[in-house]
């Protein structure tokens, strides 16, 4: 007991005393969270764990904050099982409790659902994931849920939106839900990583799920290059062979859009072209 109780404790130490953690991974996860104001006084936090590194460092992360923090506010480390196998389930149950993170768990068939599907399986499995989560989030009396979504997760999303979507559109920081009043979603991970989070997951000689999804790993099997996600992670990685500076470039083209050298532009589900106002 006291050998998992050493061990946790060097877990949290990691973050927060050794200077490349603390300066990739709470510094800015503290910096989204200032900047976008996503955690406010006397909000209730569903942290929601899928069992990969990145959400079970996020909530180790939101651990940290709310021992230092100057304000009041709850979390809830909330596990959505979509339908794991035993040996997946086991493993975030093993490394929540050697990590010294409290869930709480949910079951749901979601996996059972989109399976069988021919057409945007993990689209629909994404959103039904959300609507879970959501819904449960609420009746814990959450007013927001946290996603481990990253640096990388972002710049991917909007290459692919204009690659694949043909749409110039991002991974925002936060979330108003449509359909859940009074409820948002956040992304306090805005500026970390994943080459740190790797990093962090290795020093301290962790195991965490890849994915668990039936559908992707019967997917992954048949063919990589299927998966557009992949193939844009590669671009960039190989973009990155001559100009090393294309992810902050492709990040901060979010944060620069010239709305007068656009030719056309939506706000609140109505299109504006330029030459309304030529």
């Amino acid at each position: 007991m006291e050998h998992a109780a050493d061990r946790a404790r060097e877990i949290e130490l990691s973050i927060t005393k050794k200077r490349r953690f603390k300066e990739k991974l709470f510094n800015r996860f503290t910096k989204a969270i200032v900047e976008f104001k996503l955690v406010e006084p006397y909000d209730k936090i569903a942290v929601c764990i899928s069992g990969g590194k990145d959400s079970m460092l996020m909530a180790k992360l939101f651990q940290e904050l709310k021992r230092h923090n100057k304000f009041p506010f709850e979390l809830v480390f909330l596990v959505m099982d979509p339908g794991y196998n035993h040996e997946n389930r086991l493993n975030i149950e093993k490394n929540a409790e050697l990590m010294n993170v409290p869930i709480t768990v949910f079951e749901t068939e979601i996996f059972n659902s989109v399976f069988k599907l021919d057409k945007n399986p993990c689209y629909i499995c994404a959103r039904m994931r959300r609507g879970y989560l959501y819904k449960n989030a609420k009746e814990l009396g959450c007013n927001k849920i946290a996603l481990g979504h990253h640096f990388d997760d972002v710049i991917e999303t909007t290459l692919m939106s204009m690659l694949w979507g043909g749409q110039v559109q991002t991974m925002m920081p936060k979330l108003k839900s449509a359909n859940y009043d009074g409820m948002e979603l956040i992304r306090p991970l805005y500026y970390v990583r994943e080459e740190d989070i790797i990093a962090w997951r290795d020093f301290n000689e962790l195991h965490f799920l890849r994915c668990a999804c039936r559908f992707t790993e019967k997917l992954e099997s048949e063919d990589d290059s299927a998966s557009k996600r992949l193939e844009t992670k590669k671009l960039i990685k190989e973009l990155k062979k001559t100009n090393p500076k294309i992810e902050a470039n492709i990040f901060n083209s979010m944060h620069n859009v010239s709305v007068d050298a656009v030719i056309a532009y939506k706000k609140d589900g109505v299109t504006h072209h330029f030459l309304d106002e030529y």
